[in-house]
């Protein structure tokens, strides 16, 4: 039987960390499902970049991890989970602050899958700092995000800042 987990998150956009973080738990298990979660209204948070977008963006930053492969889910991360057949759940810590709500969400998944293991994977030291949330707000501001984001990411950064420019909205050009 093979190892198979999975890696859930919003991936508002992908990281360097979220890359970091998914090429670890690669080695770790025989197959790992990158679970792009797909809001569609059930969520207070409001992406920049649509579902389909981002499941594209994942897919380019992490078309160099053979065993990767990447779907969209609405579910618990544990239903998508058992839908993937998986053994565990993979997610980064980055900073303690992170700890306190893994720790919630791993004690709530274990009890609606005790079958299911959470494993919380301590982030590399040059992306601590890094988040999804920081990295939109420095591109809507046009600040750099070089090193911060896989370049497909960079590029599409650049293009939406640009479409929200169009709009109307308020943004600054990245600087990329």
């Amino acid at each position: 039987m093979s190892s198979i987990a999975v890696f859930p998150a919003t991936f508002d956009p992908i990281t360097n960390g979220h890359v970091a973080v998914a090429e670890r738990a690669a080695r770790l298990f025989d197959r790992l499902v990158i679970g792009v979660y797909a809001h569609a209204g059930s969520s207070n948070k409001q992406p920049l970049f649509s579902d389909d977008e981002r499941v594209s963006l994942v897919r380019a930053s992490l078309a160099h991890v053979a065993t990767a492969s990447v779907r969209a889910f609405d579910s618990l991360a544990v239903e998508f989970a058992r839908t993937e057949g998986a053994q565990a759940i993979v997610r980064g810590l980055r900073v303690a602050d992170d700890f306190e709500f893994e720790r919630q969400m791993a004690m709530m998944n274990r009890h609606l899958a005790p079958e299911i293991e959470t494993l919380l994977l301590i982030s590399d030291p040059a992306h601590a700092f890094v988040s999804a949330s920081i990295v939109r707000e420095v591109a809507l501001m046009g600040g750099d995000v070089r090193g911060l984001v896989p370049p497909p990411v960079a590029a599409a950064l650049v293009a939406k800042v640009h479409e929200i420019s169009l709009a109307g909205r308020a943004v600054r050009a990245p600087m990329i």
